[in-house]
Order: structure tokens, then sequence, then C-alpha cells
């Protein structure tokens, strides 16, 4: 998706005898929102914007290993060849003309041509490395500037990561400023550098500091002026349905798990000082009415019991969660915050942390996996609406964020006459097109347009074909488990007969006539539940194996291994399996 932003000035700090000023300069290709007010604990959102910057920025894909010293080495040897050459080069030349019968050379202009590509060639990879490499260049590191929103009653600042895997924002009550001025109710992005980051850091308590989203150039013309500036971004689509995924997920009900201080604290320095070998790596929550909440940190079995802060949860569950390295970007809001509450849709899917500092609250959601890649898409999907809302109930819940840009699931339900699943249906298609976003700690819903137009599902981009075929395989039925076990090294072995959607009781016949041998799928998977080596008949698997990522049929096996059950085929089925 290509986006266009257009700015008047930098984002800067600036600081006088009076005080700090913090001016954020807002995207003018949008509609206006401006804000102007006196921050009265600058500390608090110092660290908590430090928070979200190291979310923003975070990127915990693989990457290989740093081999540049002995890149070096090889460089040096290779110039010192060179240097022999050329000198070698340069005798024979002076030897050839001092001879003067000198004939040029049949096939020169080709070879000038092929050795002119070699050299274009190796400064085309070099300025890629200069462009990976230099901070400067920040597009490479934060694919879309971060989005601001100003709301009657808070102001909340949303990123997503550089990896597609996290999700960032921070809530600033309206009553942490003082004499507030200029206010424009909406959503911008806001341009932001890493010297705007640094210059963060140097906020202090005893310097008033003003915070304002900066409305000047709303109110003058300012194309073709010096500091009038426009960007065009590529936003990939991965990113784009990544970020729009997390929103989704954020709208469904989930439970709610308080964490102390000590707790996160717990968590937080025990991820720094150990690393995990192997697998499973997730966080694990032992949750029982009224008793205290255990966190198991896996694969060590760490357990961290929450004596101070019981589970008000209605029924016991143990529930696991991925993608716990990224709590390490909450240590600096340790020594501020007051508490958290973690709020959990289920095993396998995405978790979010709230922390909360007085007037102001970090929300950290996590998909549950390194990359946006078919794992974690798959797991998203399967809580998705069975069925997608008419056009004329999404236009009636958005019509009811008019008047109030925030209402509760009750407000909306009423004022729409729309039964409560097809009320939850819509409220989670307007998120997923970036149109509502689900406070979770106020519990309302809040109108906020991330982008200048409401994205189609086209550009939110389609799931992988075999995750959608391999979803299909198990609602009919054609998936049968004859092997499941847990070797010595704790690698899980599967085994199965995977059928055609499309011929449910031929499969069922011929399994009973044990005439299956070509529909056997065999998987590996870790700890984690992610597959490692797979063996399947298919033209997907034999073509391309696990590098474009697993065939419908192993997908398929994995999700009757991990207990899925068939989808809810109506909205009330998917309602009642989510809401109670």
């Amino acid at each position: 998706m290509n986006l266009s932003v257009a700015y008047l000035g930098r984002s800067r700090i600036w600081t006088g005898p009076a005080g700090v000023a913090m001016s954020l300069a807002p995207n003018l290709r949008r509609d206006r929102a401006s804000y102007v007010g006196t921050l009265q604990q600058p500390l608090r959102f110092r660290e908590a914007v430090s928070a979200l910057h190291d979310v923003v920025v975070s990127d915990l894909r693989f990457h290989e290993k740093d081999h540049s010293d002995f890149k070096d080495y090889l460089a040096r040897m290779k110039e010192r060849e060179d240097a022999l050459r050329r000198g070698t080069t340069a005798q024979v030349r002076a030897d050839l003309l001092a001879r003067g019968d000198l004939v040029v050379p049949e096939g020169l202009e080709n070879d000038f041509k092929r050795l002119r590509k070699v050299y274009w060639d190796a400064r085309l990879d070099y300025s890629n490395y200069l462009c990976k490499h230099d901070q400067e260049l920040w597009r490479l590191l934060v694919p879309c500037d971060p989005v601001i929103t100003v709301a009657p009653d808070v102001l909340f600042f949303e990123c997503f990561s550089k990896d597609e895997s996290s999700y960032g924002c921070l809530t600033v009550e309206r009553g942490a400023f003082a004499r507030e001025e200029n206010v424009a109710l909406g959503t911008t992005n806001v341009d932001y550098s890493w010297p705007l980051y640094e210059e963060f850091q140097k906020l202090r308590s005893y310097r008033e500091t003003r915070f304002q989203v900066d409305p000047k150039g709303f109110e003058v013309r300012t194309e073709g002026t010096a500091d009038y500036r426009e960007e065009k971004i590529d936003l990939p689509p991965s990113w784009l349905r990544g970020f729009m995924q997390l929103q989704s997920a954020m709208s469904l009900p989930m439970r709610r798990v308080p964490v102390s201080r000590e707790g996160l604290y717990n968590v937080v320095a025990w991820l720094r000082r150990h690393r995990a070998r192997k697998s499973p790596r997730a966080v694990r929550f032992e949750l029982e009415p009224g008793k205290p909440v255990t966190l198991v940190l896996e694969p060590w079995e760490k357990r961290i019991v929450l004596h101070a802060t019981p589970y008000p949860g209605l029924r016991a569950e143990v529930i696991r969660t991925w993608g716990r390295d990224r709590l390490r970007v909450l240590a600096r809001l340790l020594p501020l915050a007051d508490g958290a509450d973690v709020y959990l849709l289920g095993t396998g899917l995405p978790s979010f942390w709230s922390v909360r500092m007085g007037e102001m609250r970090l929300l950290l959601g996590l998909s549950g996996w390194t990359a946006n890649d078919w794992t974690g898409g798959s797991a998203l999907d399967q809580i998705a609406p069975p069925l997608e809302p008419s056009t004329d109930l999404l236009g009636d819940v958005a019509a009811t964020f008019k008047d109030n840009p925030s209402r509760t699931f009750e407000e909306v339900r009423s004022r729409t006459g729309a039964a409560a699943p097809y009320a939850a249906a819509a409220l989670n298609r307007l998120a997923l097109m970036g149109q509502v976003i689900h406070d979770l700690p106020a519990g309302v819903y809040r109108w906020r347009q991330i982008m200048p137009v409401a994205l189609a599902l086209s550009e939110v981009g389609p799931e992988s074909p075999e995750t959608q075929a391999g979803r299909e395989l198990v609602a009919a039925g054609v998936v049968k488990l004859v092997r499941d076990e847990r070797s010595p090294s704790g690698l899980r072995l599967l085994a199965g007969m995977v059928g055609s959607a499309a011929g449910a009781a031929e499969f069922i016949a011929l399994l009973t006539k044990g005439l299956l041998a070509n529909a056997a799928v065999e998987a590996v998977l870790d700890g984690d539940g992610r597959i490692l080596r797979g063996k399947c008949g298919c033209s997907y698997h034999r073509q391309a194996g696990l590098r474009r990522g697993p065939c419908r049929h192993l997908q398929a096996l994995r999700r009757v291994a991990m207990g899925e059950r068939p989808e809810p085929t109506t909205l009330e089925s998917w309602f009642t399996r989510l809401w109670n």
C-alpha cells in the first residue's frame, strides 16, 4: 500500500529559560488534529515514549552472524594481490608501448561492457550495505511514522514493530496536562526520527515541559515553503496485514490477568539473565479463580507465584503464550509502574501487556511469533467471524461514533439495534479495516482511522491459500491422526491421513478399508508447536518443501494435533464460544 505524508518542518524539542518545548509535526495530508498542553509528569512520559520507541525498532527475526572482520581480512588480501597485478600490468603496458606496434585486441568493447557491469553491481551492493547500516535512513527502521490520536479524554500514540510482531500503544489521560489549547480531535501521523528520540532523553522533572501537536501547518498555506516536504511510503503488505490482525484480535473479549510490579520485574529479570537454548519458549499462565496467579517460564519451569494478585476469572485455565523476549522493552517502566494487567485470548493467540503508570498506560501487544508468517496468521484466523457483516451494519456501527468517538459494546449494540453477535462481528471487521480500536484497560471502543482512508480487505491482504485450504480440510472432517508421540529430545512426532475436502464420504469409506496409503502425512513439531520437518506426497510439498510454508495437509494435521475443533458456521455460535 502506498501512503503519502506531508510535514511542515521536523518534530523537535528545544530548551529555553522558561523550560522545554516539545513540538510534533503532524501529517498535513490528513484531517486536522492538534493539541497543546503542559506535561505535569515529564519523566513518566519520557520513559513511556522511550519504551514505545524500543517497540517500533525491535527486530528479533533471525539474522546471520557478523563476518565483517573476516571479510575485512579477505579484502586486505585481495587489495594486496590487486596491487601486485596492477604493478605487473603497468610494466607490461610500458613494454608494449615501447614496441610501437600495439594493435587493439578483438572483443575489447565486449570486455569493457562486462567489466563495467561488474563495477556497477559491486557499487550497488555497497550502496545497499550503507542503506542497511545507516541509521539516518530511518525508513528502513520505521515502515510508517507513529500515529497519534487526540480523543476527548485521552491522547494515545500507536506504533507497530519492524519485524511485524509487536504493537505498542501509549495512552495519556488529558488530566496529565495543564493549560490545554488548540484542541482538535482526530488522528494523524507525526514526524519521528532518531534525533527526536535522543532529545526525549533530556526531559527532566524540574523543567516545565510544553507538549504540542503543532497546529501551525493547518492554519497557513505551506506548499512551496522551505520547510514543507512530502514523502511516499510503500508499506509492506505483510506489515499492514500483521498490524490489522492484531487490531482485530484486540476487539475480542479477553481474560484479564492482574500482574504486580514485582511479578513483572521477576519475569523481565529472568529473561534478561537467561537464554533458552531449546523449545518450548512460552510463558504459561496457570489460572484458578480466587487463587494467586502463577506464571511459568518454559523450558526452565521457573514458577513465579503472584500472591498479591488473585485471578478474578470464573474458571480454571492453563494458557500458553509466545513472544516473551519482547517483554524486555518494559524494563524502563518498572521504577515508575504501579502494576500491570495481561489480556489473554487463548493458547497460541496474541497477548497484551498493559503497564499502569499513574495517568499513563503502555500497552504492548505480542502476536506470539517472531515473524508474521503462516503460524501466527492461521492462529488469528481461527477466531475471525465466520460470516461477513453487511455493509449496512458496518455503516450503522460507524455512525454511532459520530457524536461520541468512544462507545462501550452495549452502547453500540443498543444504538444500532443489532443482535450482540452481529454487533461484535461488525466491530471486529472495522478493527481489521483500521477504523476502530478497542481500548482494553478502559473497556471502550474508540473511532480511530489508522490510515487516511478506510482500508479494503484486499489491501489488508488475503491469507495464504494453503492455510485456508488446511482449515477447510479440518472443517470437512477428512483428517485422521494415527500417531502422536514425544521423542526423548522433546520433539512431537505426528502421522496421519488427510483426504480431500470435496470427498469426505469417500475418505471415510477408504479409511475404513485401509486404502489410504497415498494420503499419509508426517510432521515433526518442536516444543512451541512449529513444524520443523514434514513428509507429504502433494505437488506443493514436493516442489517447495517447507521453504514457502507447510502445505495444506501438514497444516491440517497440525491443527488436529493441537486440538482445533471445526470452526463455528454461524455468528451466534462464534459469539457464544468467545463471549462466554
